[in-house]
């Protein structure tokens, strides 16, 4: 340190303490004007029409979700709140205690009730009755995800299980007063001992011929029903799975309503319920524990679409394989994952319309001495954390889409395919939300941390996607088992692959170029022959392997046990192939202009931000070090090229401005004094 240095810092340190005016410097930067709030609008372009993309990404059921948008927004009972220059905000709560979110919780619930919202959920059965309930379901996990996990519990799991499970005597009796919550459902299938297992629930009912009665018992502390949605207060019966002894023969789970409270919330006799307790997010969601002492409920109770109990005791059912009839009843859980993965899609969105906006408005440091400060936007490393999660928003919403108009007009040829692109997209677009979330609350810095600006409480209510209806990790591992059975099930039988999107492996082998040009990167057959090509390679490498194991001894679900790491990378090369054709499908019908042209942008960055990130792409030889060097460089220009698009892109997602955070709009008049 030079000693002119060394006097200086000593005489500004010495000015700070006396409290001294600093002394001039010829290297002082000039003072500015105090900063002022410009919004993006007045210095960003659209260049597409932000309608029709938003028709695009929202798919169906545009007025519908304005109509509730409309309904959330104009009631106080959403917590509706003037901030600066009068813009008005909705968002639940934070302050409030976790039993008043659930009491606001429910009562916005009967809210929704008045105005006819839930109208036709469980009682209208076309695809358009479904697709109305999709959509309305994604508006309500934008504004509060306990608002609509309370509903998934209500309708799609108590209520599905009836639709699904249940026969006709059931759907007359329950499912119109489900729907008018006359009667308050709960699902109870998790266990404390027992989650993703479902096959090693400990709960038991038997049979009483005499009284034509089944019993219901909690036979050990690892069986108490646990983190049951609504068990805690508000549900007055549950939906139980539970194994089923008849004549002391074990028939695996079955499923079966009963009574947990009367109509005035009080517990019913031979049952005990505790409350889970104090999260870290939706604690609107009156999660509870469930013990069944010898509870008797009718024989009728049985939810029989699958297997029935004669009066005298006879075990009935058309589904003789075990196996299969355990498959019968976890089939419509299919419903709550579409939902889940959607749901999560809508609140990635939330997050990046914030944290763009604000990107597009708050400035930091200068690029050059006493010139203006930039934009945090143009800084390319904003750009990188941003715009790749933006483009995989978007692709993901398209599959989302696809996935929603499979699951509706769905058929038992397609039930399998649904399943396993369930699992898939589930687990896929759930950790793809908490990525983006956690991004976009570094991104909004110190804002970030503040729950009225959405992003850092949505993370936490969100979390619990990865692990429920499915652990994700468990999920995806079944997505490979279910890939490698379809590979052994066709070349046993040597015939040719169908569905689940393996019919390119009827093909020959995709030959990649060695010299990958930015034309090539970005070419759409260029992209779906790689991801393809890594498809079927793995799905190869993960059969021959778990073969292998099996001729060295290994029973069949020990080698897959081993072979984890071939059947992670399997399971998400199968997803993200599935999201890119999704992607390709939705271009492949825009007329040539301004919204094909973007499309094509994001679906480039959608893909190569897939090869950069895989490690699998090059572990296997799928792209070279160089091709891997070429794709991180394209990956950069296109950030450059989707900058000008980022705010268009943002407002295409159709959220209004009441859902979003204050930081979005005139942050500094937001935080004025007044």
């Amino acid at each position: 340190m030079s000693e002119n240095c060394a006097l200086r810092r000593a005489n500004v340190l010495a000015n700070h303490i006396l409290q001294s005016p600093p002394h001039p410097s010829n290297n002082s930067l000039a003072r500015e004007a105090c900063l002022q709030y410009t919004p993006p609008e007045v210095n960003e372009s659209y260049g597409f029409q932000v309608k029709e993309m938003r028709k695009l990404l929202d798919g169906h059921n545009l007025e519908d979700r304005d109509w509730l948008y409309g309904i959330i927004i104009q009631s106080n009972l959403f917590n509706r709140k003037e901030r600066g220059g009068g813009k008005v905000f909705v968002s639940p709560d934070y302050n409030e205690t976790m039993e008043q979110q659930r009491e606001i919780s429910m009562k916005r619930i009967m809210y929704f009730l008045e105005n006819g919202v839930f109208q036709g959920w469980l009682t209208e059965t076309s695809p358009e009755a479904e697709l109305k309930k999709f959509a309305l379901y994604e508006v309500c996990g934008m504004y509060d995800y306990s608002l609509s996990a309370k509903l998934g519990v209500h309708f799609l799991l108590w209520g599905n299980a009836i639709k699904f499970f249940g026969t006709k005597r059931h759907h007359e009796k329950w499912l119109k007063d489900t729907e008018d919550y006359l009667v308050k459902g709960c699902f109870a299938m998790t266990e404390l001992g027992h989650g993703s297992n479902v096959k090693g629930i400990e709960t038991v009912t038997s049979y009483d011929p005499r009284t034509e009665e089944f019993v219901i018992n909690t036979p050990c502390e690892s069986a108490q029903k646990y983190w049951i949605g609504e068990a805690a207060i508000h549900a007055n019966h549950a939906i139980v799975i539970s194994q089923l002894e008849i004549n002391e023969t074990n028939q695996g789970i079955h499923v079966f309503i009963a009574q947990i409270r009367d109509q005035d919330g009080n517990i019913c006799p031979n049952i005990r319920t505790a409350d889970c307790g104090h999260k870290i997010g939706l604690n609107g969601v009156d999660n509870g524990r469930i013990w069944f002492d010898n509870l008797r409920i009718p024989r009728e109770n049985l939810l029989n679409s699958v297997a029935d109990v004669s009066p005298d005791g006879e075990y009935v059912s058309a589904i003789k394989n075990p196996d299969q009839r355990f498959g019968a009843f976890l089939a419509p859980l299919t419903s709550g994952r579409v939902t889940i993965a959607s749901c999560a899609i809508y609140s990635a969105k939330v997050g990046l319309a914030v944290a763009i906006r604000y990107s597009l408005s708050r400035r930091a440091f200068s690029a050059v001495a006493n010139g203006p400060e930039v934009l945090l936007l143009d800084y390319p490393s904003h750009q990188r954390r941003l715009l790749p999660l933006l483009a995989k928003t978007y692709a993901m919403s398209f599959a989302a889409n696809d996935m929603k108009m499979m699951y509706v007009k769905r058929t038992p040829e397609t039930n399998k395919e649904i399943h396993v692109i369930s699992m898939g997209l589930k687990a896929l677009l759930t950790w793809h939300n908490m990525r983006t979330l956690q991004e976009c609350r570094e991104a909004c810095g110190g804002q970030g941390l503040k729950t009225e600006n959405r992003v850092g409480h949505l993370k936490g209510d969100y979390d619990v996607q990865t692990t429920f209806e499915g652990d994700n990790n468990v999920l995806m591992q079944q997505v490979s088992k279910s890939l490698f059975a379809e590979y052994v099930s066709c070349k046993k039988r040597n015939k040719p692959f169908k569905g689940l999107g393996l019919e390119h492996m009827n093909s020959p082998r995709p030959v990649l170029p060695t010299q990958l040009t930015s034309s090539t990167l970005r070419c759409s057959h260029f992209q779906k022959n790689v991801f393809c090509l890594r498809e079927r390679d793995l799905l190869e490498r993960y059969t021959c392997e778990v073969a292998e194991l099996q001729e060295r001894g290994k029973s069949r679900e020990f080698s897959f046990l081993l072979s984890h790491q071939l059947s992670e990378d399997l399971s998400k090369a199968f997803a993200e192939k599935a999201i890119l054709q999704a992607v390709l499908d939705a271009e492949a019908k825009l007329p040539a202009g301004s919204i094909k042209d973007v499309m094509g942008l994001v679906r480039s960055m959608y893909a190569l931000i897939c090869m950069e990130e895989d490690p699998s792409f090059l572990r296997y030889g799928y792209l070279s070090r160089d091709s891997v060097g070429d794709v991180r460089r394209e990956v950069s220009k296109l950030c450059r090229e989707l900058r000008p698009h980022a705010l268009a892109l943002v407002t295409s997602f159709g959220i209004p401005d009441a859902f979003l955070g204050p930081i979005a709009f005139n942050w500094i008049e937001a935080n004025a004094w007044s």
